[in-house]
């Protein structure tokens, strides 16, 4: 009779808005909009302003955003992640449900950026740099070898920047997103010049110029293409370096620890490195004159053809299209344009694959006077933005929710101590 008699009182514990709030890892006001949207009933406390909540309905609301917010896909098994940025289907892309490429070909970098973080565009956005992180973040660049890598430049000055920004362990949007406005400009102006004066005024874009390129004066044809390729790979969904952004942001790392673990991905050479190799490929094209035997070579070292094909776009690569269209008003741009188009018509006897942003970029740097690593920091920039806004949406997230379980493969325990 006893547990008879409690069994009511169990399914009565009510929680505050505060304990409902911690079971669900949300803010207090994230609670009320549950309830505005029907998933969770409130009870106004007798007397005071405050509501309770049905402890049971809260813990079965948290058990079923567990299970929507990080679970296994019903097809690949693969890691899936709830998100609101980007959408990749049908060889298209959007960013908050508008299409990507039209973003990208209409506004500028820091437009579409601010679109990302705040889902509000803002014409005429700028970002602006701190004298005092430029001035660190230049001091901790200029003690690395000559033969840094370009992730290794903006990781440190990443980590440069953090140094002087006491109040970044604040994890409030306004506070991330100011960081976002600062670290990003930051990040460009720490790079060394390519050879002339940096330039530390106007669009983004003009100012990475100066640190990509030997041609001192760009045209607005290359200059827009730049633009334009840095607003295009600002985000692509839960990539390698996003993953861990999101990992890192979900154990509550501040934002510029976030972007360094990003950082520390981006080199693989199937991530931003992909680039570097397909102007690599182009060069020895345009050396050459003729693409077959280049391809032939890499084929016969057993080597993955570089800037060609993409697991998501079974078609055409929607950002390769864009830029490639841009790239066609460059008229020093057509050498390495006819080469990656014999490349992709080399490669199709063996494996019709459509060319990639890799190839794209590739033909970008290769005609605008930049070294082949130059399109891995192009890549490196634009997804900063991209990484910033999934920080800001994993920081919205209950914490450690990044945490998937490990299939045990070793001995079976208790195994005998090592002698």
């Amino acid at each position: 009779m006893r547990d008879q008699e409690s069994a009511p009182q169990d399914t009565e514990r009510r929680l505050s808005t505060k304990e409902a709030a911690e079971l669900l890892g949300v803010k207090p006001e994230t609670v009320y909009a549950y309830v505005s949207r029907g998933q969770l009933s409130s009870r106004r406390v007798s007397g005071g302003r405050g509501s309770t909540f049905d402890a049971g309905e809260v813990e079965a609301l948290a058990r079923r955003n567990r299970r929507e917010s990080v679970g296994h896909s019903g097809s690949g098994g693969e890691l899936s992640v709830r998100t609101r940025i980007t959408l990749i289907e049908s060889d298209r892309y959007f960013f908050r449900g508008v299409d990507a490429v039209d973003l990208a070909t209409r506004h500028t970098y820091e437009e579409v950026a601010e679109w990302l973080w705040t889902g509000r565009m803002l014409p005429g956005s700028t970002f602006t740099a701190p004298s005092a992180s430029v001035a660190v973040a230049r001091r901790a660049v200029a003690a690395l070898p000559e033969h840094a890598a370009p992730a290794d430049l903006l990781r440190v000055a990443t980590i440069a920047a953090a140094t002087a920004d006491p109040l970044r362990f604040d994890l409030s949007e306004g506070a991330v997103l100011g960081t976002a406005r600062t670290l990003i400009p930051t990040l460009v102006a720490a790079l060394p010049p390519a050879g002339h004066r940096r330039r530390d005024e106007g669009p983004l874009a003009h100012r990475l110029w100066s640190r990509l390129s030997v041609h001192k004066d760009p045209d607005e044809a290359s200059l827009r293409a730049l633009d334009t390729a840095l607003a295009l790979l600002v985000d692509h969904d839960l990539a390698a370096s996003t993953l861990a952004v999101r990992v890192a942001a979900s154990a509550r790392a501040h934002a510029y620890a976030a972007v360094s673990a990003g950082l520390g991905v981006i080199e693989g050479p199937l991530h931003g490195a992909a680039s570097g190799l397909a102007h690599r490929l182009l060069q020895d094209v345009l050396d050459q004159g003729d693409a077959a035997p280049v391809i032939a070579d890499e084929l016969r070292a057993g080597r993955r053809i570089p800037g060609l094909g993409h697991r998501l776009y079974p078609g055409e690569d929607p950002r390769a299209r864009a830029l490639f269209a841009l790239l066609e008003q460059i008229p020093r741009a057509e050498p390495a344009l006819l080469a990656a188009r014999d490349i992709v018509e080399t490669t199709a006897r063996h494996a019709p694959l459509h060319a990639n942003v890799d190839l794209a970029l590739a033909v970008l740097t290769a005609s605008c006077g930049m070294a082949p690593s130059a399109g891995e920091t192009i890549f490196a920039v634009a997804r900063t933005a991209g990484w910033i806004a999934h920080a800001l949406e994993e920081y919205g997230e209950r914490p450690l929710r990044m945490r998937p379980s490990g299939l045990y493969a070793g001995p079976k325990p208790p195994q005998p101590l090592p002698e």
